[in-house]
């Protein structure tokens, strides 16, 4: 069947299905079976999802999971965990009841302001564009002011703007460079509409003036920016360094001076940083699924904020001074929890109702600890077992699975490897020994 279609996105859903199943998959009538399979059962709800994305087809699930026992600034929290990989919640469930007994997490933070920017390039004197500028903020403001009413009840709004000539890095290129503070949203839609406004208002006024309009003036783009060093989450845990080693078979300044020697690698090399600032967002993306924000974006602001001075590092840092283990992290979270999906998915409602509702703020704090307690529960597993020991028994029931084996057959394998790292070759091996038939893979 032909691959290429015209109109695709005027056809109904069924019809897409149908299309897709009968151009793209080896049994049709299988692939409609599997979409159809993971449609919600109440149409109202399915026809939600649909109209969240174009051109819909099926759902696509995640495991939704809670890590409980998470101890922020003295209050108790279950965290809602939406990923696929395996090990990611127990992990971060064990961390946060390790640090549970010792104190908890304290999350503060340091700045909320999130930035916007109209970029334009304009070909006549700088001095005559930013003598305009200093003439026309006043407008900029009126011009908003139907967007900002609501923002500025709820305590935010327009903090700053400020003109940026750029014109060292581009010829010919300027920026309005607008802070704002968006409360309980993320803003994006509340930036955009207000850069869009005052776009308008620096096209006219720049074409309607004397000592610019002889210049051309193009404005190129009004977009919020995803990279927010000025919205800032902190969070920490310490203890004592003889409380570190419960678990382990090292002296407390043994592992402490390890575990402190593996964060010092991620700041200064960056293929660690990488994988090891990847482990964080195990921790950070999860719950920021579930709670319905941009994962991507908070991806981008972090992975910049790590090379803010020009290399790439850990965003996590460690100290072991005065007989005291300090484990903390400064990471950009532009988080929201009215507007968006918020209102919209019925996950992300539940995974908010089980946060206790939280604003902004207080998730920011606690996708920090998410992150945190990812981080360093990957540590405390390389610098004393090694992690695939843990991550690898959390993967043997995906084997399993994937042989399709027996609910009995699952109990005696896992059994088998109870005292040992269950590689997959020793996986697959045991599953066809245990069924008394060749291994398919190891025939010629």
């Amino acid at each position: 069947m032909e691959k290429r279609i015209k109109g695709f996105s005027k056809l109904s859903k069924q019809a897409k299905m149908e299309w897709l199943a009968k151009a793209h998959l080896a049994s049709p009538e299988s692939g409609l079976a599997l979409l159809e399979s993971y449609m919600h059962q109440d149409p109202k709800v399915q026809k939600r999802h649909d109209e969240f994305i174009e051109n819909t087809v099926g759902n696509y699930y995640l495991p939704f999971g809670v890590a409980p026992n998470f101890l922020i600034n003295d209050k108790v929290y279950t965290v809602p965990m939406a990923i696929e990989e395996s090990s990611v919640v127990a992990a971060a469930a064990k961390s946060a009841q390790f640090w549970m007994a010792r104190g908890g997490f304290k999350s503060t933070i340091v700045s909320t302001t999130k930035i916007g920017h109209i970029h334009f390039m304009y070909a006549g004197d700088s001095a005559q564009i930013a003598s305009l500028f200093a003439k026309i903020v006043p407008k900029l403001k009126e011009a908003t002011a139907p967007i900002t009413a609501n923002m500025e009840k709820r305590g935010g709004g327009i903090l700053d703007i400020q003109l940026k000539d750029k014109t060292e890095a581009l010829k010919e290129y300027y920026q309005i460079e607008v802070r704002f503070e968006t409360r309980d949203s993320m803003g994006a839609n509340f930036i955009n509409s207000c850069l869009e406004e005052m776009a308008h208002v620096l096209r006219s006024e720049a074409a309607s003036d004397a000592a610019t309009a002889q210049s051309t003036l193009e404005i190129v783009m009004c977009i919020l920016s995803n990279y927010t060093p000025e919205c800032l989450v902190c969070c920490e845990v310490s203890c004592p360094l003889e409380d570190m080693v419960e678990g382990t078979d090292m002296s407390a300044t043994e592992f402490a001076q390890k575990f402190k020697r593996a964060v010092n690698i991620a700041e200064v090399e960056p293929y660690r940083a990488v994988t090891h600032n990847k482990g964080i967002m195990n921790g950070i993306d999860a719950v920021i699924l579930a709670t319905g924000n941009d994962f991507r974006a908070v991806e981008a602001a972090c992975h910049a904020y790590a090379a803010r001075d020009g290399q790439y590092r850990s965003l996590t840092h460690c100290s072991t001074e005065n007989g005291t283990f300090r484990f903390w992290i400064e990471i950009p979270l532009s988080l929201g929890t009215v507007g968006g999906l918020t209102q919209l998915h019925p996950m992300v409602k539940l995974a908010l109702e089980v946060l206790g509702k939280p604003n902004a703020h207080a998730l920011m704090m606690i996708v920090a600890a998410s992150g945190l307690a990812q981080n360093f529960a990957a540590l405390r597993a390389l610098t004393t077992t090694g992690i695939q020991k843990g991550h690898m028994k959390m993967h043997l029931l995906n084997i399993l699975n994937q042989l399709e084996a027996t609910e009995t057959e699952k109990e005696i394998i896992t059994a088998q490897f109870a005292k040992k790292v269950p590689h997959h070759a020793e996986v697959v091996n045991a599953f066809y020994d245990l069924r008394g038939i060749p291994n398919p893979s190891a025939t010629h």
